[in-house]
């Protein structure tokens, strides 16, 4: 809402900062961080005296989980929501219809998250409702927006499909091969994220990662002189995304205080899919859906060492890995989680930047 002070302020220079996207991106970073600290220690203290044993434990894992993460509360994501829809909503423009999709999609998908993770603490299980009405519910809420996306985008851009390296090809899918792309990417990212959340900050700081990448990105691809700069395709509109960026890595850095080893609380799926949820949305709005296979590549390794397991179980009796998802195997291999931690964030890192290099490499 503060963009309306640049808007309305008339000959107030001051308030003509708030005009500018890269200063509402800082402002929505910082907000959102200071959102998520002044409220974190009250909401860790009321979740774990609402949740008295904590996150159940999968029996099946790592048994040094059963000692070192027993106890510790869940549904962290609370607080990152909390930062990211109050920053969101006080800096980011009320006009773009992109800043509410991404909003809506990211809300739906901690609600969903929510019901699971109470599910499970309120019925001590590691599973929470029928995983075919909550994948009906993701898909149904990733077909909508990438509907209200195409829409969003015109005729020119509404359902097209852009390739990283080729700086004129464009495929333009239609209304339902555009929306069926969409809800891949936005229930693939939702699932993703929420497969690598098994670890004391193994997931947070990829997602602000792929965030800090994405603003980038959204903030480039929305501005016409550095999108004919680079012969990248210019989405009008997109460039605000790059404050949502803002607040979810502002709300990530929050949440990472309480979260780093040994974590004070999990993000739970409240959290873990609605970061997934938003990231896919994003990089459909910009029309970076191919490179947030790169960006986000950790959450695709993971992810396809889970279908591997199953697969290669089903078909022949016999386990590829030691443990799925793969983060797990190496700790059955005996690497440390810290270790398992940190060189995951470095396989993110070099991801993100392999995935930047796409907007010069044309």
């Amino acid at each position: 809402m503060l963009y309306l002070l640049g808007v309305f302020s008339g000959q107030a220079q001051v308030f003509n900062l708030f005009r500018y996207i890269t200063f509402r991106t800082g402002g929505a970073m910082v907000t959102a961080m200071l959102v998520v600290f002044v409220l974190g220690p009250w909401l860790i203290d009321a979740l774990r005296l609402r949740q008295g044993k904590g996150q159940p434990i999968r029996e099946d894992g790592p048994q040094s989980h059963l000692l070192t993460k027993k106890g510790t509360p869940t549904m962290g994501g609370l607080m990152i929501l909390l930062g990211l829809g109050i920053a969101t909503v006080l800096w980011a423009n009320p006009y773009n219809p992109y800043v509410w999709i991404v909003l809506a999609v990211t809300l739906s998908y901690g609600l969903i998250g929510f019901y699971d993770d109470y599910l499970k603490v309120t019925k001590r299980t590691t599973s929470g409702f029928s995983g075919k009405i909550r994948l009906f519910l993701e898909l149904l809420i990733a077909g909508l927006a990438a509907y209200a996306m195409s829409v969003a985008g015109g005729k020119q851009f509404g359902t097209a499909l852009t390739l990283p390296f080729f700086k004129e090809l464009v495929i333009d899918l239609g209304p339902v091969l555009f929306v069926c792309l969409g809800i891949f990417v936005i229930a693939g990212a939702g699932n993703a994220v929420n497969l690598t959340d098994g670890l004391d900050g193994l997931a947070i700081v990829p997602v602000m990662i792929a965030a800090s990448a994405f603003g980038i990105i959204a903030y480039l691809v929305g501005n016409r002189v550095f999108a004919e700069y680079l012969q990248i395709h210019h989405v009008a509109g997109t460039g605000e995304l790059a404050v949502v960026c803002g607040a979810l890595l502002g709300a990530g850095l929050g949440f990472l205080w309480f979260n780093a080893p040994p974590a004070m609380i999990f993000m739970g799926d409240t959290g873990s899919l609605a970061l997934g949820g938003a990231l896919g949305t994003i990089a459909v709005a910009v029309k970076h859906e191919i490179v947030l296979g790169i960006i986000g590549g950790l959450f695709v390794l993971e992810t396809v060492s889970v279908i591997v397991q199953v697969l290669s179980f089903k078909l022949t009796g016999k386990r590829v890995f030691r443990m799925a998802p793969l983060h797990h195997h190496f700790e059955q291999k005996g690497w440390a989680e810290a270790t398992v931690v940190v060189r995951f964030w470095i396989i993110a890192v070099i991801l993100a930047l392999f995935g930047l290099t796409t907007l010069k490499l044309r």
